[in-house]
């Protein structure tokens, strides 16, 4: 395996942690009934985790 290969493999694992943990972090605000805090450009919200719209992980570039 070479080493691009390997930074490849090792960017696909830490994105579905990521990804894991964002799920577990709704999971949670939704429990306790609580709400998200977010920054939309230079404005910060907050909202209710039922009304977040999260993007497909993979709408991303595939460049990056």
């Amino acid at each position: 395996m070479t080493t691009i290969e390997k930074q490849l493999e090792q960017k696909s694992k830490i994105l579905k942690g990521l990804e894991k943990a964002f799920e577990n972090l709704l999971l949670f605000k939704k429990k306790n009934n609580s709400v998200l805090v977010i920054q939309k450009g230079d404005k910060v919200e907050k909202i209710h985790p039922d009304n977040f719209i999260h993007p497909h992980p993979h709408s991303q570039s595939q460049a990056d």
